[in-house]
C-alpha cells in the first residue's frame, strides 16, 4: 500500500469522516491550543513536557503503543483522553484537536503526520522528519498546499550559539566556505546479525501498532522497543539520522544549502538489518551565495570519530592523537552535551567550516563558535557583540531546561498566529532528504551516487528502490 492509499484509507475508509478545513489561521491570539500527542515515552515525554509548559496549551489527547508510557503521561494530564492507535484518536477527536505532536520511532513519523495534515492539523514532528525520501517530499508538499504551521523537532535550532554561527558565516567572517566537517562518536548502528526466534510480547506493548506500516516481524526482547530501533534500517536512520540532523542543521542553514549532487559513504557492507556502526559520508553540494563553486561536506560517526584531517587541527594540538582527551568515559563521549574541550582538543561533537579566510569551529552544543586563522585562534568578540545586538539575540543562556522549550513554544505561538516557525517542513524536508541520501549511500559502500533533485531519482537505478517503502495494512 502506498502513502496515498494509506492516508485515504486511514482518514476516510477506516474513520468514515469528512473533516472541515482547519480554522487555526483565524485563531484569536488569546485562544488556547488543544494538542494531541502521538508517542509519549522517552523523547515523546520530553516533547509533551515542553509543549504543555506553554501557558496557552491544553493537552486533550495522548497516544502510545506502550501502556506504561501512556499511563505515566496520563497521570500528568488526567483530563486528556488516551489511545493506543493514533488513527482512532484522530478519527474520534478530529474536531477537538488543534495541533498534533508526533514523537514516535522514525518509521511512523510520516504515516502519523500525513494523516494529521490531511485533516488540516498543524504538526510538530520529531527529527529526522521521515524514514524515506519520498515521505519528506510528500510532507513538504502537503504542508505547502494546505498552508499549515509545521515544525521539526531540532530544538538547538533555536539556541543562541547556532543562530550566532549562522550570522557569522553569512557575514563573511571566514569568506566563502569550501568544506564542512561534522562529527559525532555516537553509535546508533548494529553490525550483528538479525536475531533468530521470537520472545513473548510484553503485556503493556501493542506490537502490531508499534510496527505500524512497516513489515511484520516477530518481537525480540532488547532489539526494537524501546530505543534500539534507531540502529535498524526498517525503523530508524542510524547515527546520521539521530545526531547528524542536529549537527548538520546549522551549517546547512548558514550556507543556504539545498540537496546534494553526489553522495559517497564509506562503511562496512550492508546487512539489510542494522546500520553500520562507523560511517564516513562525503557530500558534494552545488554553489550558494556563501560557498565556493562547490561545497564538500564530510560526516564522521561511530567510535573514534572524526578521522583526523588537517582541517581539524587546532592551535596547540601537538599530534593527531591529541584530538580528544583519553580520560573521558564512553558515556561522556556519546552524550548530547559534548562538554567543554580544552583549547587544543576538538569537542566530542561538532562541525568545522573551512573558508577562504580561515576556519570556524562550532562545538555541539551551547558553546560559542571559534575562528581559527593561520594556526591561531582569532578574537571575534566584537563581531559577536555587533551581530547579537543587530539581530536581538540577547545573551547566551547555558541552561537546557530553560532554552529547550523555546523551539516548542515557537510552534505553539505560530499556531496561535503570534510567530513563525524556524524549522518548518519546507526546510526540514530538505535537511532530512540530505541525511537520508547518506543512509542510502551506505548500501553501496565506496560508490558515488548521483542525485537529481528535480526528478528525485538517482542516476544509479539500483539505489532508487530505497527512496520509498511499501506501507503494511495494519
Amino acid at each position: 500500500m502506498n502513502k496515498r492509499e494509506f492516508i485515504k484509507k486511514s482518514s476516510v475508509g477506516v474513520l468514515g469522516l469528512a473533516l472541515a478545513p482547519s480554522l487555526l489561521k483565524n485563531l484569536d491570539p488569546q485562544q488556547r491550543l488543544r494538542t494531541a500527542h502521538i508517542g509519549v515515552g522517552n523523547m515523546g515525554g520530553e516533547d509533551l513536557k515542553a509543549i504543555s509548559s506553554h501557558p496557552q496549551v491544553d493537552v486533550v489527547a495522548l497516544c502510545d503503543v506502550d501502556a506504561v508510557y501512556l499511563s505515566a503521561a496520563h497521570k500528568l494530564h488526567p483530563g486528556a483522553r488516551v489511545f493506543f492507535d493514533y488513527r482512532a484518536m484522530l478519527g474520534e477527536m478530529g474536531d477537538e484537536i488543534d495541533a498534533v505532536i508526533v514523537s514516535t520511532p522514525d518509521h511512523t513519523h510520516a504515516p502519523a503526520s500525513l494523516m494529521a495534515m490531511e485533516m488540516d492539523k498543524p504538526v510538530y514532528c520529531q527529527k529526522p522528519l521521515t524514514h524515506y525520501v519520498s515521505e519528506s517530499r510528500a510532507m513538504k508538499k502537503m504542508a505547502a498546499e494546505k498552508g499549515l504551521v509545521t515544525q521539526m523537532g531540532i530544538q538547538v535550532h533555536s539556541f543562541y550559539d547556532y543562530k550566532l554561527a549562522t550570522l557569522l558565516i553569512q557575514s563573511g567572517i571566514i569568506g566563502k566556505v569550501h568544506t564542512v566537517h561534522a562529527w559525532s562518536p555516537k553509535n546508533w548502528g548494529f553490525d550483528g546479525a538479525a536475531p533468530e526466534g521470537e520472545d513473548p510480547v510484553p503485556t503493556q506493548l501493542d506490537w502490531n501498532l508499534w510496527l505500524g506500516t512497516s513489515a511484520e516481524r516477530p518481537y525480540k526482547e532488547g532489539y526494537y522497543h524501546p530505543a534500539n530501533w534507531r540502529k535498524l534500517v526498517d525503523y530508524g536512520c542510524g547515527t546520521l539520522g539521530d545526531m547528524g540532523v542536529h549537527i548538520f542543521d546549522t551549517p546547512y542553514n548558514a550556507l543556504a544549502l539545498d540537496v546534494p549532487n553526489t553522495i559517497t559513504t564509506e562503511c562496512r557492507p550492508p546487512s539489510g538489518y542494522g546500520y553500520p556502526e562507523k560511517n564516513t559520508v562525503t557530500y558534494e553540494f552545488p554553489q550558494t551565495p556563501y560557498t565556493t563553486e562547490t561545497l564538500k561536506w564530510v560526516w564522521y560517526d561511530g567510535e573514534g570519530a572524526p578521522d583526523m584531517h588537517e582541517d581539524l587541527m587546532l592551535p596547540g594540538m601537538e599530534t593527531k592523537k591529541d584530538k580528544k582527551s583519553d580520560d573521558q568515559s564512553v558515556e561522556d563521549k556519546i552524550s548530547l552535551d559534548a562538554g567543554v574541550a580544552a583549547e587544543n582538543e576538538l569537542p566530542e561533537q561538532g562541525a568545522m567550516f573551512v573558508g577562504e579566510k580561515g576556519r570556524l569551529l562550532l562545538p555541539h552544543f551551547m558553546q560559542l563558535p571559534k575562528k581559527i586563522r593561520k594556526g591561531k585562534y582569532v578574537d571575534i568578540s566584537k563581531e559577536i557583540a555587533k551581530l547579537s545586538e543587530e539581530h536581538n539575540l540577547g545573551k547566551p543562556i547555558r541552561n537546557y531546561e530553560t532554552e529547550g522549550p523555546k523551539h516548542y513554544h515557537q510552534f505553539v505561538d505560530a499556531c496561535l498566529g503570534k510567530a513563525e516557525t524556524s524549522a518548518p517542513f519546507d526546510y526540514a524536508a530538505r535537511l532530512t532528504e540530505t541525511i537520508l541520501l547518506g543512509t542510502i549511500a551506505g548500501r553501496f559502500p565506496g560508490e558515488t551516487l548521483h542525485w537529481d533533485a528535480k526528478t528525485a531519482r538517482f542516476k544509479e537505478e539500483k539505489a532508487n528502490q530505497f527512496l520509498s517503502g511499501d506501507y503494511r495494512d495494519f
